[in-house]
């Protein structure tokens, strides 16, 4: 059984977010939802989220899973505002512990913080599976642009994260702490070996002023086409593209008040004793 695959733009970030469903009045997944972020004046709002779960609620779904590909560095992660709304257990890769270790140094986090991805309801390991209704969703690990990258493959329907990109823009950058060009090159691969109709979505699209924003390709598309990584692209031949291109790259604009609340399950940190969440911003380290 295939999914229905709903798309969401949030237009700030390039994201898309997903609603993945077997049909109406059945059971739903959410893949990557967004939080409203003003860096500016340090404000959230749910408008994006909101979309999703009106499309869920109009479509009379029952949400079994919230999903995510792995902490994101360029969007805060709604999870915990959809999973009020509507139900359903927030889901990581197990890896999430190692990237947990990593930004609670950074970031000192408070001496309550377990870094044993304890902040989500369900861990995946590689090669599990799941249910949505009547559709079954199987975990694939895909580390390189960070330690606890997953993609969900879902009947004909793969969920790539930040590993791919649309064909013309490419693959994820791996100079982010614990990730890795080499190992992103093997994770591509192994997704890339599943049969060439499968569907693909991405997590972004940055498509600059060339075209409007995409969200679906194939598996033959990227093959072919995609201009870091088609056939005939060894490892060796990726992994100096891409450390060379990753040394030209600014940090994502929302990198630091993204990271500190997406390793939490999309919480922020506690209040201090005058009632206000604060996040940090570390002072010549990155």
């Amino acid at each position: 059984m295939n999914p229905q695959v709903q798309a969401f733009l949030d237009n700030d970030s390039e994201t898309f977010s997903y609603v993945v469903y077997d049909c109406d009045g059945g059971h739903a997944a959410v893949i990557d939802p967004v939080l409203d972020f003003d860096s500016k004046s340090g404000r959230t709002h749910t408008e994006s989220a909101e979309k999703v779960v009106n499309f869920i609620r109009q479509h009379e779904l029952t949400l079994d899973w919230i999903l995510e590909t792995h902490a994101h560095a360029d969007h805060l992660s709604a999870a915990p505002y959809i999973r009020e709304q509507l139900g359903g257990q927030i889901a990581i890769g197990e890896k999430i512990q190692d990237v947990q270790k990593i930004f609670s140094t950074l970031f000192n986090f408070e001496k309550t913080f377990l870094n044993d991805g304890s902040q989500f309801d369900h861990l995946f390991a590689d090669g599990d599976t799941f249910s949505i209704g009547g559709l079954t969703g199987k975990v694939l690990s895909s580390p390189g642009h960070t330690p606890a990258d997953l993609a969900y493959l879902i009947g004909d329907a793969l969920f790539v994260g930040d590993t791919l990109f649309m064909p013309d823009v490419g693959t994820a950058r791996c100079d982010f702490p614990g990730g890795d060009a080499a190992t992103l090159y093997q994770s591509v691969k192994k997704l890339l070996a599943l049969p060439n109709e499968t569907r693909v979505f991405v997590c972004h699209d940055y498509p600059g002023d060339r075209r409007e924003h995409k969200y679906e390709t194939s598996v033959a598309a990227q093959r072919e086409h995609n201009i870091h990584v088609h056939d005939g692209v060894g490892e060796q031949e990726f992994v100096a593209m891409r450390e060379a291109r990753d040394a030209t790259l600014d940090m994502p604009r929302l990198i630091l008040p993204s990271v500190q609340v997406n390793v939490r399950g999309g919480q922020m940190p506690p209040a201090e004793d005058n009632g206000t969440v604060y996040l940090k911003l570390p002072i010549n380290v990155l």
